[in-house]
């Protein structure tokens, strides 16, 4: 791991590294089961000269902003770089969004250039994109571009070198779109000393080095991959491993091929690795069970105090090799972990690193350091981070967590007034509701615009809830006030409505009576303010952002849509 403190800029720290560590191999990029590309440091460093000599000659400079909208590849990390070393301000698209969401903050934005792959470019009409330059990869030999670049072309130029322009810590680096789970997206504009500062404090507690290979399977435009993915790989002479394709047998293939040791998860994706640990146990029958929580049961005593990598993969070598043989451990955050779920994996060995961030606050401000590891909060706070809880019940003790550190934006994008009502003398507001407890963990509760207040005047957390109902047969769920859903409901009628995701309901007597049995069970384990009253069924999937957060003010406008209140769907005592 490179120290951070010597650089000004995050394009000068990854200048040095490519260097430093030009032997080793940087990206690998799979394509199903065969490997598409393998760059070493030394030619991730060539690539990217040519693509920022195509940025210099376009005028990309010092402040100008480069969008980068494609899938997680190699070529995303080599314009990264590219755009770095020419001094310009990287603005992450999330190519998921639809083409009029993506034009919007392209129009917002005014790119001096834009980056992409041929399936999004395609979409859209070209004379309307508001950069003067795009660069495009991927595109058929026989497909017109227009008044575009193929990247390809780009790293075929010869010439001289691309001219480096340095930058201050104090200056932008990139423009990050964050629309959290409702409202218009807004830019957040966060500095290199931001980066370079996260870098540094999360490097003290989970050092990368060479050696280690990070599987990159969250989209890198989001702020956790872009550093634990981009920055911090690449920075401590790590490989970057990108699957083109996401479909599970080739994630797991690319796991044990290129003996995966860390990679960053959203808790969807942790569910459905717990899902393939137990069905897998469950093939080998009652003895294989029974064998199975024995040997996990052994191996969460002795591994109590800290983790145990050896000793783990010796007592539970089944498991392990099912994720590579290598993994020594998955961060997970973005949206709330289930605390069960999470401890589940570290009493196999594999520890789950729970974190708590924003894109405000540049990625990370809380981490659980896993000493001894913590499956009931969010850890504590990184060095240099200040957490205050504002406004607190003097009964819970739960509040607004507000947060000061080096690593909080300079700002959001032309919007002075909502930066004044975010910054409040340095202090960031969350939005997110919370306690500490007297070791100095963050517990999360949820988000103070979700929060319920119900006629008893108690609050209620709909992630709090959710979390009692994980395991009921659905594919997804979530908890609303039916006031939240269909406006004008009384109080005297207002009650809580589990809303699932799951098809066979409206088609199946048996699973809908399954349903709502396993709901009803868990409902009645819950405080009487918490329960619910009520099943909403909707066929659809539920609208999330790029860390996996439901967007429940757009899902509560579809609900409102297609389903009236006598939908719902009692669930009974």
């Amino acid at each position: 791991m490179i120290p951070p403190e010597r650089y000004e800029s995050l394009g000068e720290l990854l200048r040095d590294a490519l260097v430093q560590y030009k032997s080793e191999v940087a990206l690998i990029e799979a394509n199903r089961k065969q490997e598409a590309r393998r760059l070493t440091y030394l030619e991730l460093m060539r690539e990217a000269d040519r693509v920022a000599r195509y940025l210099e000659d376009a005028g990309v400079g010092a402040g100008a902003r480069v969008a980068i909208c494609m899938s997680n590849q190699s070529k995303w990390i080599v314009s990264a770089c590219a755009a770095f070393s020419r001094g310009a301000v990287i603005v992450p698209i999330d190519y998921k969004l639809t083409p009029e969401e993506q034009l919007a903050q392209l129009a917002h934005c005014r790119p001096e250039c834009l980056v992409t792959e041929w399936p999004v470019f395609m979409r859209y009409d070209v004379s309307a994109l508001p950069a003067p330059h795009v660069l495009v990869c991927e595109a058929p030999s026989g497909k017109p571009v227009g008044a575009a670049t193929r990247y390809e072309d780009v790293l075929l130029g010869k010439g001289p070198r691309a001219t480096y322009v340095p930058r201050k810590r104090s200056d932008q680096a990139t423009l990050v779109y964050s629309s959290g789970t409702g409202g218009v997206p807004k830019g957040c504009m966060l500095s290199h000393d931001n980066y370079l500062e996260q870098y540094r404090t999360l490097g003290l507690l989970y050092p990368l080095r060479t050696g280690h290979r990070y599987f990159s399977i969250l989209p890198t435009n989001h702020a956790i991959d872009f550093m634990s993915g981009f920055i911090g790989p690449l920075a401590s002479g790590a490989t970057v491993v990108h699957q083109r394709s996401l479909r599970p047998e080739f994630i797991n293939h690319s796991m044990e091929r290129y003996g995966i040791t860390h990679m960053a998860v959203v808790p969807l994706l942790l569910e459905a690795f717990e899902k393939r640990v137990r069905e897998q146990v469950e093939e080998r029958g009652s003895v294989g069970e029974h064998v199975f929580e024995a040997l996990r049961q052994a191996n969460a005593a002795l591994t109590l105090r800290a983790p145990r990598p050896g000793l783990s993969r010796r007592l539970l070598r089944p498991v392990h090799e099912a994720f590579g043989g290598k993994l020594e451990m998955l961060f997970c955050g973005g949206a709330f972990v289930d605390a069960a779920r999470a401890q589940f994996f570290y009493d196999l060995g594999i520890p789950v690193v729970i974190g708590y961030g924003l894109t405000e606050a540049g990625t990370v401000l809380t981490v659980n350091d896993l000493a001894p590891f913590r499956a009931d909060s969010v850890g504590r706070p990184l060095d240099g981070v200040e957490l205050q809880i504002r406004n607190a019940d003097p009964h819970t003790q739960v509040g607004e967590v507000w947060a000061r550190s080096r690593t909080v934006m300079l700002g959001y994008l032309d919007e002075p007034e909502l930066t004044e009502e975010t910054i409040v003398d340095g202090w960031l507001r969350t939005g997110d509701l919370g306690f500490l407890d007297p070791s100095g963990q963050l517990h999360l509760r949820g988000r103070s615009k979700n929060m319920i207040v119900t006629a008893g005047g108690k609050n209620v957390y709909p992630e709090d809830i959710e979390g009692a109902f994980t395991s009921v047969p659905c594919d997804e769920l979530a908890v609303f006030a039916t006031g939240y859903v269909w406006p004008g409901v009384t109080l005297t009628e207002e009650g809580l409505v589990v809303v699932v995701r799951a098809p066979q309901v409206t088609e199946d007597d048996a699973a809908r009576n399954a349903l709502l049995e396993a709901i009803r069970v868990r409902n009645g384990k819950l405080p009487d303010y918490k329960r619910v009253s009520g099943v909403l069924p909707y066929a659809d999937e539920f609208p999330r952002t790029a860390s996996m957060k439901i967007k429940r003010a757009a899902l509560a406008d579809a609900l409102r849509l297609q389903s009236p209140r006598g939908a719902i769907l009692p669930v009974g005592a």
